[in-house]
């Protein structure tokens, strides 16, 4: 069968291009190594999201069952992979299973499981191609970093029992939601961090008041200190000068994630690697060629989505710039704004920005008006009992939102109404002008002075 597009990964951004190219009336051949729907659906966003439910109802006095809430998590993982099964099902679609590698810029093969009854290399060939292979966790060179009790955000996932004393490397978004949601299950949990604030992303003022809110709730941080080694009894780090040395039975390695491009056989296509991942075009995602001819530096057929680019490494942006490769093979235009990129925390309370940073807005000399609104001061917020909350709104001269730091309650519905707002190039009075619902969160928007 003749393809119009081969797609390698099934993660959001691979499942998602997919479908929409076909709605297009493209033929598409997807392929994955593991299982449907990447590292978000099983292994990342959405099992960690069913942690951090179970652990608000346990910081709610609710009792919880530790083994209940993992195969809940695990039912909810099954349930939305066979919906992507189902989608990849779908006319216009053939999904097949296995190690995919480059023979050339429009030639792939792929290599079956061990266990298929079929073990013969089979190849693809397609004018375009879109490699949407994600990352993995990204290990350190540390002493005692293969020990058992050492896992990443996956093994923690699927751990059986609850660690009396977790000992987190990285305060990052994976390192913060996990510190919080075992923190709620009741294990003591300390976090050791290489740099002088958690969430380096975040607007600093927003950071730093979550890493408060969170060591009140019990987790404690040891930030700029340096990791030297792990042990079966604990974690050895130096801060200030001194080594200090913490206790832990699991320890949880949360430094960052890589792009996966081992075994793609990336040279045989010509394709550009760097250290963030595969180069590509920031407008169109096609990949960098590392030949000198011809004169231009993108290949015309082959596009890297998603961590894979080490770009925005969120399963929205991968969904996204999924669009923006099948709408540059179709010749179709569209409005999608890379440079507006809402994320979120899901630590409680939650955290999520849209825009720059108020440290970065400084640092690249721009005007700009700062505009903080208090959760406390909010009707709803008090009923919720949710009055620890902080937003900063950022503005131009010209009154225009540039960004939007939240700390709070349902934060990341917030800044996706800010988000939506910028993609418009919506201005502060427009906001105070759009009418909100009484009594919701959102009025803290809206009455920003």
């Amino acid at each position: 069968m003749n393809y119009d597009l081969i797609i390698i990964g099934s993660g959001p951004g691979g499942y998602r291009a997919a479908e929409y190219a076909a709605r297009q009336g493209m033929q598409v051949l997807i392929v994955e190594a593991d299982k449907a729907g990447g590292t978000c659906l099983n292994c990342g966003c959405i099992p960690t999201k069913a942690f951090c439910h179970d652990a608000e109802l346990s910081a709610l006095g609710v009792a919880v069952d530790f083994p209940s809430v993992v195969s809940r998590k695990n039912a909810i993982v099954e349930q939305l992979r066979s919906g992507v099964e189902a989608l990849m099902k779908m006319p216009g679609i053939t999904m097949v299973y296995g190690k995919a590698s480059f023979k050339d810029a429009c030639t792939v093969e792929v290599t079956p499981p061990a266990t298929s009854p079929t073990p013969q290399v089979t190849t693809y060939t397609a004018p375009n191609i879109i490699i949407a292979t994600g990352s993995r966790a990204k290990m350190l060179p540390i002493e005692g970093i293969d020990l058992p009790h050492v896992m990443t955000s996956t093994e923690l996932l699927n751990i059986d029992h609850l660690p009396t004393r977790l000992c987190i490397i990285g305060a990052g978004v994976i390192g913060m939601e996990f510190a919080c949601v075992f923190a709620s299950f009741g294990c003591e949990v300390t976090v050791v961090e290489f740099l002088k604030e958690c969430l380096p992303t975040m607007d600093s003022d927003i950071a730093k008041r979550l890493r408060k809110q969170m060591e009140k709730q019990g987790v404690t941080f040891y930030l700029q200190a340096s990791v030297k080694a792990i042990s079966e009894q604990g974690v050895t780090f130096e801060r200030k000068g001194k080594e200090e040395t913490i206790e832990a039975d699991a320890v949880l390695v949360a430094t960052g994630r890589a792009a996966n491009v081992e075994g793609l056989n990336l040279e045989a296509a010509g394709i550009e690697v760097g250290r963030g991942g595969i180069v590509v075009d920031p407008d169109t995602f096609l990949v960098h060629s590392t030949s000198p001819t011809p004169p231009s530096t993108s290949p015309t057929n082959i596009y890297a989505i998603g961590d894979v680019n080490g770009r925005q490494m969120l399963a929205h942006a991968a969904t996204f710039q999924g669009y923006r490769a099948v709408h540059h093979i179709l010749g179709k235009k569209d409005s999608i704004r890379f440079d507006i990129m809402p994320a979120a925390v899901f630590t409680s309370p939650e955290a999520a920005s849209v825009g720059p940073t108020e440290d970065q807005l400084k640092a690249q000399g721009r005007a700009f008006a700062t505009h903080k609104g208090y959760y406390r001061a909010n009707g709803k917020a008090l009923t919720m009992n949710a009055t620890e909350g902080l937003v900063k709104l950022f503005t131009d001269a010209d009154d225009r939102i540039i960004g939007c730091h939240i700390l709070g309650a349902h934060a990341a519905d917030m800044v996706q109404e800010i988000a939506a707002l910028m993609n418009r190039d919506a201005t502060l009075t427009q906001l105070r002008e759009t009418i909100h619902i009484h009594p919701t969160l959102g009025e803290i928007l809206q009455d920003l002075p």
